[in-house]
């Protein structure tokens, strides 16, 4: 295997366990030597995990490559911590070749230290030593002359430089931890490496788990609620706070209800230990400084709890605008927003929020590490993360600011969580793809679970879509589909009323059982899902949109079609109706009226389309040609089609617009609106 081959294996080892290093946190490297293209001969280089990157994924284009010689050629011009910062840009003067990622603040780190193989890792056991008021004498307890104790600084060039001097003045040392931080090894081989860093965080598990208090935490004051308990208020409370954790700017939720979190909210001491808020660069970048502690006991009058957590939002607002106007000077990137990242529910759980599923679910993951690392301090000796100061001066660091302005634009539908019944199917799955492609994160609903469950996959992992089974004629089934959503991703914000079915007889062979199933299923079934999606709108408090799939058939009079095109006039009368109603909550809703939908069509599939045919008396296979032939445009219509009107009544140019139903029926001008 290469250099580049070994790195790669490794940081896929360390990466697969959150307790050995958080997602996308720390960085390994490799040196070695390579052929110059432009001269034949040898030169050295490195190769180190770029910015932004996460070991567990990595890829060879995920590293950056760089010249060693002009690394270590640095040391010769480098002015002082003064000119920090400007250091970073000439490390783009020592890359090698095209491509590659952008090199990381922690790439002196890993050229001048006299190793070639390098780990910086961020685990909860080796944190927790970083941040004990006694970090150095418990190393040196700890550890003795295997590891090294290296004072906080912010990670640069001058923090190289205290690492590569330590590593000088103990030469029978393995590693360092790294104060308020994390920690270093190295080893001349990648095996010798990686089994160093794992030796620095078992030999640290093992001395807090042997030598540490049992209930660094305190006594339990707080004891979970049950678990369906616990889950229902959860759900009914994520829309309130999504809408609060959103003041500035649009975010998505993500819950966890684990045993750990629940724990730590149960203990006498979190308050007081949340207050002191995380320490790892990482964890707080991620998290903010602090988390909002709702302090109220977990059995709480709803009402109670949501007035509490209003007031908090103000105060939490308030002090973190004070925190930045105490730290920022002149220089420092304009205020990100004042909102949470991290809410903690007394017996109900933590809540997090990002601009998407994944920052979202990624900031409770980092401060369930914080949690673990308080855990650990705490037991051998007491807490100590470093001090506000330093904590905005990496949170607003311009390198910082510098990375979020190189991330793309977000998608259209960035932010928003859409709710698509009927989604295993058809029209309704091609919406589903439809928006996720925009980016929305999506809840595939169908009452066939499996083939919800196949949509989803098809969309991406959890991060992107989720698959809830519903029959939309249920009540109690839609209420616990959009409880999946809520905790799936923090709310509801576009609704489309897709679920149908059609039985196509003439007045006197239509049955009560025909007509009561197709008015259950798209007259009773969109008004359940468009309360459900109203009661989840209304608390998060940001607008929100509602789209309903009806027909042509809801204004053309077709021939042996009574019930379903009642249902159907039933939905498109709905549009308007709750358009004048919900318009002062900012919800808008609207319609599409698609028309001759043959190919790729569930109702149609089911059918539906031997049925129209023989009305029509064509053959099945040439009745989508034959609603062509008699449309405006002669054209054929497709699921695609209501997919992109879907969009277009959602994606924000439409804004001012609401009970309107758009034909998607390629022109049938009997059916066109008056």
């Amino acid at each position: 295997m290469t250099a580049v081959d070994d790195l790669i294996a490794r940081s896929h080892r360390l990466g697969a366990d959150p307790s050995t290093t958080n997602y996308a946190g720390g960085n390994t490297s490799a040196k070695g030597e390579a052929t110059d293209p432009v001269t034949g001969r040898p030169i050295p280089l490195m190769w180190v995990k770029g910015s932004g990157g996460d070991l567990g994924t990595l890829t060879p284009g995920g590293l950056a490559a760089l010249r060693l010689d002009r690394l270590r050629a640095l040391t010769d011009v480098y002015p002082g911590v003064e000119a920090e910062d400007d250091m970073v840009a000439l490390l783009d003067h020592c890359l090698h070749g095209r491509g590659g990622a952008a090199p990381s603040i922690d790439t002196a780190m890993h050229a001048l230290l006299d190793a070639v193989h390098v780990d910086h890792l961020h685990p909860d056991a080796g944190i927790a030593i970083a941040t004990a008021a006694d970090g150095p004498r418990l190393t040196r307890e700890i550890f003795g002359e295997r590891v090294a104790w290296v004072p906080w600084r912010r990670p640069g060039f001058q923090l190289g430089l205290d690492i590569a001097a330590v590593q000088r003045d103990n030469p029978r040392a393995i590693g360092c931890i790294l104060g308020g931080h994390g920690i270093t090894a190295w080893g001349d081989t990648s095996e010798a490496c990686e089994a160093n860093s794992r030796e620095i965080i078992a030999t640290a598990t093992a001395h807090i788990r042997e030598h540490g208090a049992p209930e660094p935490f305190g006594p339990v004051v707080h004891p979970p609620l049950a678990d369906a308990e616990r889950r229902a208020r959860a759900a009914a409370l994520m829309p309130v706070l999504r809408g609060l954790a959103s003041t500035d700017r649009a975010q998505v939720g993500h819950y966890d209800g684990g045993d750990v979190i629940l724990d730590f909210l149960a203990r006498e001491r979190m308050p007081e230990l949340a207050e002191r808020g995380t320490s790892c660069p990482d964890h707080f970048l991620r998290t903010k400084v602090r988390p909002m502690v709702v302090d109220l006991p977990p059995d709480a009058e709803f009402d109670e709890v949501v007035a509490r957590v209003r007031e908090l939002h103000e105060t939490y607002r308030a002090e973190y605008r004070a925190y930045y106007e105490r730290h920022a000077d002149p220089a420092s990137p304009p205020m990100r927003g004042a909102d949470p990242a991290i809410v903690l529910v007394p017996g109900v759980g933590m809540f997090s929020f990002g601009r998407d599923k994944q920052t979202a679910r990624v900031a409770g993951e980092f401060y369930l590490n914080a949690v673990n690392v308080m855990r650990g301090a705490e037991a051998i000796s007491a807490y100590a993360p470093i001090g506000e100061a330093e904590k905005f001066r990496i949170e607003y660091w311009e390198l910082e600011e510098a990375k979020l302005r190189r991330m793309p634009a977000p998608a259209p539908l960035a932010t928003r969580v859409a709710f698509v019944t009927g989604a295993g199917s058809g029209i309704g799955r091609a919406i589903a793809h439809r928006l996720a492609a925009e980016g929305a994160r999506v809840v595939v609903a169908d009452r066939d679970g499996d083939s919800a469950r196949e949509v989803a996959a098809q969309i991406g992992g959890a991060d992107r879509a989720v698959a809830v089974t519903a029959d939309v004629t249920d009540a109690a089934q839609i209420a616990r589909a959009f409880e999946e959503a809520v905790l799936a991703f923090g709310g509801v914000d576009l609704v489309v009323n897709n679920a149908g079915l059609s039985i196509s007889k003439p007045l006197l062979e239509t049955s009560e059982a025909d007509w009561d199933l197709q008015h259950d299923v798209m007259a009773k079934g969109s008004f359940l899902v468009a309360r459900e999606a109203a009661r989840v709108m209304i608390a998060q408090g940001m607008a929100g949109d509602i789209v309903y799939i009806a027909s042509k058939n809801a204004v053309f009079a077709g021939p042996d079609n009574i019930a379903y095109s009642a249902a159907k006039a039933d939905q498109a009368h709905q549009v308007r109706l709750l358009a004048a109603e919900l318009g002062e909550h900012g919800i808008r809703v609207n319609g599409v009226n698609p028309d001759g939908i043959v190919r790729g069509s569930g109702i149609f599939a089911g059918g539906w389309g031997a049925q129209r045919a023989a009305v029509y008396g064509v053959p099945e296979e040439e009745l989508g040609a034959f609603y062509a032939k008699r449309t405006i445009l002669r054209k054929e219509v497709l699921p695609e089609h209501v997919a992109n009107a879907v969009f277009a009544l959602t994606a924000g140019d439409l804004s001012h617009t609401t009970g309107l139903l758009v034909p998607v029926d390629a022109g049938v001008a009997a059916a066109f609106l008056r």
